[in-house]
């Protein structure tokens, strides 16, 4: 048994009791113990972590912690550059991929409306979660703090709010998306590519009325569901226009 003392930084402090947080505290660590099994064991998944120092010096989640030693815990940082430093992943996912956790459907279809590939199924377990987002290289979002602690997942978001577009806003401010957003471009349904389609085309698939008001529609490549600019498509576009709104200034 050895002891180390750690110190968490700004959000990570919400997973962790009150006693703990904003100060540095002592605890017992097992012989062997890893960086990133002491700071999950301490309640932190480590999706959530960005960088680590140890005793001044960064390093990955394998470091094998020493008696003593002093531990600095860091989220992702929005305004310091610390490139030069040792992050705790070697490179970020090269395509922007999501799986939702089963609890979370409203943000999956609000993810599909801005163009992200969202994976989802109400009927999904953790493990099957974990097989996804481990061989399909997948963001996991989730409120499970548990979740996010599996080893085969790499990278993901604890999600702190329970209102599915404040959810859709802390993801695009957490990975800033804002710039790789392609909004109506994918089913909000069955999570496949949408392509334009003439006019023609969706006679019978819509009502009489709406082919008559539109001229513009698109469809689903996997489900075939047709979507138009009505009243819904509107209120969507709000909803994107002031998600995007930082990028447009």
């Amino acid at each position: 048994m050895v002891s180390a003392t750690f110190r968490f930084y700004e959000e990570l402090n919400d997973f962790l009791p009150p006693e703990r947080r904003r100060r540095d505290f002592t605890v017992d660590c097992a012989r062997r113990a890893t960086t990133k099994h002491m700071i999950e064991a301490l309640g932190v998944p480590h999706t959530e972590v960005e960088l680590i120092l140890v005793n001044g010096e960064s390093v990955d989640f394998t470091r094998v912690l020493d008696e003593g030693d002093r531990v600095s815990v860091y989220p992702r940082f929005e305004a310091v550059d610390i490139t030069p430093l040792l992050r705790v992943r070697q490179e970020p996912l090269r395509t922007v991929r999501f799986a939702v956790d089963s609890h979370l459907g409203a943000l999956a279809r609000l993810l599909r409306l801005m163009g992200f590939d969202t994976l989802y199924d109400s009927g999904w377990h953790d493990a099957q979660i974990e097989v996804v987002a481990g061989e399909q290289h997948r963001i996991v979002l989730t409120r499970d703090r548990e979740l996010l602690k599996r080893r085969a997942i790499t990278h993901g978001c604890y999600l702190h709010s329970q209102d599915a577009v404040a959810q859709l806003k802390e993801v695009f401010q957490r990975l800033d998306l804002h710039r790789s957003a392609r909004p109506f471009s994918r089913c909000m349904r069955c999570n496949a590519p949408l392509r334009a389609v003439d006019k023609a085309q969706v006679r019978g698939f819509v009502p009489v009325s709406v082919q008559q008001a539109c001229e513009t529609f698109s469809q689903c490549t996997g489900c075939g569901r047709v979507y138009w600019q009505g009243s819904h498509w509107r209120r969507m576009r709000r909803l994107v226009d002031g998600l995007l709104e930082p990028i447009s200034r």
